[in-house]
């Protein structure tokens, strides 16, 4: 995971595709990790938005965005509850966990899944059997990564706004 000043990956040309989007991953966990600092338990459990999403909430679901996508949808791995990050209403389930938990979960989120993608590549289908009952709806893992990255892109902003609501820290450093 990228660490607090860690900068975004400049444009570049690169043969190692894999290697640039897990790069982008890592920053965005990186952000959202140092994002969480100095919020209090209020701040991480409390909404400042109309939807009542909170920061722990959302770092729920992206550690089972990555779970969902890449163990469940790309490996067709059985998970007991692929969508744990659902609360019964629809909304999204807020977390009692300190930041230094939250940190840690962005940092295990990310393990699995840069070893599933070393391990294939980006070419390679899903299996079918978990997220995907058929090959014709079943994607590419690079369509997976981008998928992923997108939700982290988002959902960083979305960070961002709260942030700024809370004490008007802005930007990727804070």
């Amino acid at each position: 995971m990228s660490s607090p000043g860690t900068r975004f990956p400049e444009p570049a040309s690169t043969p190692d595709l894999r290697g640039l989007l897990l790069d982008y991953l890592d920053f965005f966990r990186g952000v959202v990790a140092t994002k969480l600092d100095g919020l209090t338990e209020a701040d991480l459990t409390g909404s400042r938005v109309p939807s009542g999403w909170t920061p722990s909430g959302l770092v729920h679901h992206l550690v089972n965005v990555e779970r969902r996508w890449l163990e469940w949808g790309f490996l067709a791995e059985p998970l007991e509850d692929p969508w744990r990050d659902a609360a019964p209403d629809g909304g999204w389930i807020t977390l009692d966990r300190s930041t230094d938990e939250l940190r840690a979960m962005l940092s295990d989120a990310g393990a699995r899944p840069r070893a599933i993608v070393e391990a294939h590549q980006l070419t390679d289908v899903a299996r079918v059997g978990g997220r995907f009952s058929d090959r014709a709806t079943a994607p590419q893992l690079h369509w997976i990564l981008l998928h992923v990255l997108q939700e982290y892109a988002r959902h960083t902003g979305h960070l961002d706004i709260a942030r700024e609501l809370v004490d008007g820290t802005t930007g990727e450093e804070g």
